[in-house]
């Protein structure tokens, strides 16, 4: 083993056999080391160090003279574990190429699904005539948000997050993508005054909140290590806080019949419903398996808010507190 890393002999092979030998000796210390994809990975690096989307191993590009010790630093700092996300700069999200970097929660396959039942409900809302109030809370890199403005271009689509790093790449991200129709702003999902301009406009509200409860660690170093606690950490002793909070303003937010999507952990479903029932503002609140087949969302609709017999007459008896500050 030579000391940037890669097998001795590997280099000078590379030069006559290609790229194949760099990608199986990296593949071989990733495996070790525990990375899931190892092949993958390696295959990634290389075609990273490249600047290309891709290589063939059958018909590799020519491999300028630094490719081995560049390579080799980005091998060896996966193989410590460190998002393949963050080496490359980039991961695929349906059918988006978002920038991510650290400090930004890196989005998953998973809440691809999620991302997909909230352009389904957008769409269906555009293709009844009515332009889509989209919002998505707990943005971090912006991935739905982008995935939405992008899939429904008639959407009008806010996204929000408490990190004004993530506020600020989701605002690339859309850019990049040319989602025209969307808007990134900092803000609380526990603020009762958040999008002082939306209430009971929204006709989607989708949220990939962070959910992990505090004496429940994620065992993958990727996650663990590097995705900033902010994003992964709900509050409360169930990990829910930050949850509950998405359900009462999807509840101040949405429209009566507005769908509220929300990404969860798989063992939370149950506590999920309950927590969107006990509100009283959800109807039809069901849980929605994700890629895996596992239960990890929350889909619920805004009840609808019929008049009340002698509302009118309510009104006016409690006119005079200009203290009160109903919803």
């Amino acid at each position: 083993m030579t000391r940037d890393g890669v097998p001795a002999g590997a280099a000078d092979a590379g030069r006559a056999a290609g790229l194949r030998p760099f990608v199986d000796a990296a593949t071989r210390l990733l495996l070790e080391a525990g990375v899931a994809s190892p092949r993958h990975d390696a295959l990634a690096l290389a075609a990273h160090v490249l600047g290309r989307d891709r290589v063939d191993l059958v018909l590799p590009p020519e491999l300028p003279a630094d490719f081995a010790s560049r390579f080799a630093e980005l091998v060896e700092r996966r193989r410590r574990r460190e998002p393949l996300q963050h080496l490359v700069g980039s991961t695929g999200f349906r059918y988006l190429t978002l920038a991510v970097e650290p400090g930004v929660f890196v989005p998953r396959p998973e809440t691809e699904v999620v991302a997909g039942v909230a352009v389904e409900e957008a769409a269906r809302v555009a293709a009844g005539g009515s332009e889509p109030v989209v919002v998505d809370l707990c943005c971090g890199s912006g991935a739905i948000a982008v995935a939405v403005a992008t899939e429904v271009p008639t959407a009008r689509v806010t996204a929000v997050d408490l990190s004004e790093q993530a506020v600020a790449l989701t605002a690339r991200n859309g850019a990049v993508a040319g989602a025209e129709h969307l808007v990134a702003l900092h803000g609380d999902v526990a603020d009762p005054a958040l999008l002082p301009g939306l209430p009971g406009r929204v006709h989607v509200l989708v949220a990939n909140p962070p959910y992990i409860p505090p004496d429940a660690e994620p065992v993958d170093p990727e996650v663990r290590d590097h995705d900033p606690d902010l994003a992964l950490y709900g509050g409360g002793v169930d990990g829910l806080d930050v949850p509950r909070a998405v359900l009462r303003a999807g509840g101040r937010l949405l429209v009566p019949g507005g769908l509220l999507v929300m990404e969860h952990a798989e063992v939370q479903a149950a506590a999920a419903r309950d927590a969107a029932t006990a509100t009283g503002l959800y109807e039809d609140v069901r849980t929605q398996d994700d890629l895996t087949g596992r239960p990890r969302m929350l889909v619920a609709r805004r009840a609808g808010l019929p008049e009340p017999s002698g509302a009118a007459d309510l009104d006016e008896r409690r006119r005079p507190d200009v203290g009160d500050s109903r919803p």
